[in-house]
């Protein structure tokens, strides 16, 4: 390809851009053919717990407020 092709080709990815923004500029919106060409990002699910994991989780924090709490008092005292 020659350098005079390549230019060529440059600026008219240049005016299909430059359109491009000018539709989005005009709008203030993307329109539902640009976003359907898009990838949507991956749908994330939900972590569950059981109840017994739950519960020992709770436990467990609770222990931690406790301690946490009587390091406190001692050291008021």
């Amino acid at each position: 390809m020659s350098v005079e092709n390549i230019l060529l080709m440059l600026d008219e990815d240049l005016k299909r851009l430059q359109q491009v923004r000018s539709l989005l500029a005009s709008t203030g919106r993307i329109s539902n053919a640009i976003t359907k060409s898009l990838p949507s990002p991956p749908k994330r699910r939900k972590r569950a717990l059981s109840a017994e994991s739950r519960r020992r989780i709770a436990e467990a924090q609770r222990k931690r407020w406790a301690a946490r709490k009587l390091q406190a008092k001692k050291s008021k005292d």
